[in-house]
């Protein structure tokens, strides 16, 4: 594969907040012990409604909701119900503002348990991106009409080949 196919995003449109979850699903069967996923979008956009879809599709234990306030949870796998892997939902929001953003996320140990979860953070772009040799990239915009624009970019590794089998 060329660089310039490795490095295609591949671009959807999800007309409802369901689809939403549901591409956070699909997201999810494609996921394994050591991905790392950044996602950016404006307020609004829907970025912890697609890791809810992604966590359905991991099968994990607790409610996901926005960890603005906490920085990070970890959601063990449910065993009972099919989960394989780790989540742990970071939320970088309030980092950015630090003097050095970079060590407040070193502070928060992500690196710790990188290797054998799947990590998501959310406003992470910039600041994350060391903690793994490949990464992928989630933009998520929303329109007038409400729907949502998800563009995937992969960065590094095997990502465009998993990424072939949306």
């Amino acid at each position: 594969m060329t660089d310039a196919l490795r490095d295609a995003a591949l671009v959807r449109d999800l007309p409802t907040v369901a689809d939403t979850r549901a591409f956070g699903r699909l997201l999810a069967n494609l996921l394994r012990p050591g991905d790392l996923l950044v996602l950016t979008g404006p307020l609004g956009a829907g970025k912890t409604v697609l890791v809810q879809g992604i966590a359905a599709g991991l099968a994990v234990v607790g409610d996901v909701t926005s960890p603005t306030f906490v920085i990070a949870r970890v959601h063990r796998p449910d065993r009972a119900r099919g989960g394989r892997v780790t989540l742990v939902h970071a939320d970088a929001y309030r980092l950015g503002d630090a003097a050095d953003p970079r060590a407040e996320i070193d502070d928060l140990d992500l690196d710790a348990s990188v290797e054998e979860s799947v990590t998501v953070v959310e406003w992470g772009e910039g600041m994350v991106e060391q903690l793994a040799d490949a990464h992928l990239r989630i933009r998520l915009d929303r329109r007038d009409d409400d729907t949502r624009r998800v563009t995937l970019t992969p960065v590094g590794g095997d990502w465009a080949e998993r990424l072939a089998g949306l």
